[in-house]
């Protein structure tokens, strides 16, 4: 055992055994319920430099106005799909009180480990891998964010700010560290993907990757930090599934077999064999937990990992963090594929598994509704949307405890466009409209589940202006079979220009990250609204103080974040109710212990609504009021129904209640409550 300082100061370890274990004298303890935080998301290299104070501010107004002579928008986007673009640990660090500002309450990381330096499709050099899932060093930083003080300081400066840290890790696979050994004649020696080979059976095992790109030499094993992969342990070719893959296997399979191709087969990566190497994997991530004093993991393509494997890691890691004072570690499995098999794996893994990442159907629904389809909301999106939740089959407080929701993320592998919710054009209009996030941000926060935020979501961040995405045709704009999930990663500081290139943008041991000659001049920084060089921390912007506001209602409701969860009907001119149809106001309350939390948005961009909500009639028999304590409208206008005035429960039909609400105005949110306010 050795003290934080002690370790951080040496060389990583290059054996996870023989690695001199950390130690703290306490611990961060554990949120009681991770219902009661709000995650935001964020990739090291596109959120922050901490250099944004060289820069200016975008125009949003006229993007234009922020780009430089010569624009070219192929430049622009070739830029945000190859390069790193210089974001770094201390970046999110100096952004920390903009974020307990907002109202952030945990940070999920994207990997920061360290990454293949050169990585060669057959000779030819591949695109740099920003979002961090190429693993090289599983020990270390990359220098291109930082170092291992860096992560320590992040995390400590993040606890002392009231935000907890979640890091993202991998146990599937690592990057394509090493090529295959076909041995077949009149074949290349050494191929990086050959097609996937079955079920049964190992290929050949070649080469290890050197840190240039090259490999080497036969049965050489890897001695040098950027040769090969680390630690050590992972030095064995039996450590590998060695299935291969060219991307046909990587799809295939049950998920009900554990070794469906999926599980198996390589893509661009090279897959890990669990059976071999769990032991190890496990002391990895307990040693950086250990370390770092972070809480929690969200474990990327869980999927991918046979089932019982998956287990025992997340019930190891438990323990572990359990042992160190975390009771609640969070652990968030990445399960794509939709709905029925996050729940399946839930179901198999138990309560070694805190949660999965929703990325299937209910986020699907959860656009929908808030974007509007058919007009402003299209019901049966509505009606799917809250029935998702009524007949699940678990409990409210299950089910809010095991699910983390999301508008967007750095993938939207179910979302076709792949671009952030605010870059879509709604129904009806020529072009995006930032205060469509307002709804989607209210749906989110105010629904079952632990909300996370991506970054630059409370910035309404849309991409170009309407009139200059016919430039990015070419480059995919919204086709997801070009342009991938390239659009959904703007660097929020606005680099001026990119890093190099591979290795060429990659610090020496010791060097500054943001060294001027590790940047490309001959390209252009991939920054906001199609622009270069100015960065969109705006805390005055309207969107990031609309965002706050809801923030803040969650925080100070728990009903908002434990409570159960009703779709409410409106008001009709026959003097009954019914559940909302295109251009009505959408409605639900949270109730808890006997507190109502009535939710209200305004889906339409265009028209000013107003209606009769009902409300539990039971619960407010004998309510006069509800008290409004949030209002969007309040944000850069006048509204009828300001922070803290009172609406009188009128009554309905038989037993019933309601409310009457006026002037709602476009893509705004409400929440008022039944209790009293101080």
């Amino acid at each position: 055992m050795a003290n934080i300082g002690e370790i951080i100061g040496q060389a990583p370890p290059r054996s996870i055994w023989e690695a001199v274990w950390p130690q703290r004298e306490s611990y961060h303890p554990s949120p009681a319920d991770w219902r009661d935080e709000v995650i935001y998301f964020l990739l090291p290299d596109r959120f922050s430099d901490g250099r944004e104070h060289g820069r200016d501010l975008v125009d949003r107004a006229r993007p234009a106005n922020s780009r430089p002579a010569g624009w070219m928008w192929n430049r622009w986007a070739a830029s945000g799909r190859d390069r790193f673009q210089g974001g770094t640990l201390r970046g999110v660090i100096s952004k920390l009180d903009y974020l307990r500002d907002l109202g952030v309450t945990a940070l999920w990381i994207a990997p920061v480990w360290k990454q293949r330096p050169v990585t060669t499709v057959d000779g030819v050099p591949a695109p740099d891998d920003p979002h961090g899932y190429s693993v090289q060093h599983f020990l270390d930083v990359d220098r291109r964010f930082g170092t291992r003080e860096d992560l320590v300081e992040l995390v400590g400066k993040a606890h002392e700010h009231g935000i907890r840290v979640i890091l993202d890790i991998l146990i599937n696979h690592t990057g394509e560290n090493w090529d295959y050994d076909l041995g077949t004649p009149g074949s290349p020696q050494y191929v990086v993907r050959p097609p996937y080979a079955g079920r049964n059976g190992k290929l050949p095992f070649g080469a290890w990757r050197d840190g240039t790109g090259g490999r080497l030499p036969h049965g050489t094993a890897p001695t040098e930090p950027d040769h090969g992969v680390w630690p050590s342990e992972l030095h064995d070719p039996d450590a590998y599934t060695r299935a291969g893959g060219d991307g046909l296997g990587w799809g295939q399979g049950g998920d009900d077999e554990p070794d469906a191709p999926y599980r198996r087969a390589d893509w661009f990566s090279r897959d890990l064999d669990q059976s071999k190497e769990l032991q190890t994997l496990i002391r990895i991530w307990s040693y950086w937990t250990a370390l770092t004093d972070i809480d929690g993991v969200r474990i990327d393509t869980l999927k991918h990992v046979p089932p019982r494997d998956a287990t025992l890691f997340c019930g190891a890691l438990r323990e572990f963090a359990d042992g160190l004072g975390k009771a609640n570690f969070l652990i968030v499995g990445e399960v794509g594929g939709g709905d029925t098999i996050e729940e399946r794996y839930l179901d198999l893994i138990g309560r070694n598994l805190s949660a999965v990442l929703e990325t299937g159907e209910t986020r699907r629904l959860l656009r929908d509704v808030a974007l509007g389809r058919e007009g402003f909301p299209f019901p049966d999106a509505v009606e799917e949307f809250f029935r998702r939740f009524a007949t699940h089959g678990l409990s409210h407080r299950s089910l809010g405890s095991v699910y983390v929701s999301m508008v967007d993320d750095h993938d939207d592998l179910s979302i076709d466009p792949q671009l952030r919710f605010g870059a879509l054009t709604p129904p009806g209009l020529s072009e995006p409209d930032p205060r469509q996030v307002t709804v989607g941000v209210a749906l989110l926060l105010y629904s079952l589940g632990i909300p996370c935020l991506y970054y630059g979501l409370e910035q309404g961040l849309t991409g170009p202006e309407e009139s200059e995405r016919g430039w990015l045709m070419g480059e995919g704009w919204g086709r997801r079979e070009l342009s991938g999930d390239r659009y959904l990663r703007e660097a929020m500081f606005g680099p001026e220009h990119p890093r190099k290139a591979g290795a060429a943008g990659r610090p020496a041991d010791g060097e500054s990250p943001t060294a001027a000659h590790l940047f490309d001049t001959d390209m252009v920084g991939f920054g906001p609204y199609g622009t270069t060089n100015h960065h969109v921390f705006d805390q005055d912007n309207e969107i990031y103080q609309r965002v706050r506001m809801l923030l803040s209602a969650r925080a100070a409701h728990r009903a908002l974040r434990a409570g159960r969860q009703y779709l409410r009907r409106l008001g009709r001119a026959d003097g009954g109710y019914a559940l909302p149809r295109p251009g009505d106001v959408l409605c639900w309350s949270r109730v808890l212990a006997g507190t109502e939390v009535v939710c209200v948005v305004n889906p339409s961009l265009t028209e000013t609504r107003g209606a009769l909500v009902e409300i539990d009639g039971a619960l407010n028999a004998r309510t006069q009021e509800l008290t409004v304590v949030a209002n969007t409208a309040e944000i850069g206008g006048v509204t009828k129904h300001p922070l803290r005035s009172a609406l009188t429960v009128l009554p309905g039909p038989g037993a019933s209640r309601h409310i009457e609400l006026q002037d709602l105005p476009p893509a705004s949110a409400l929440v008022l409550t039944n209790q009293p306010v101080n």
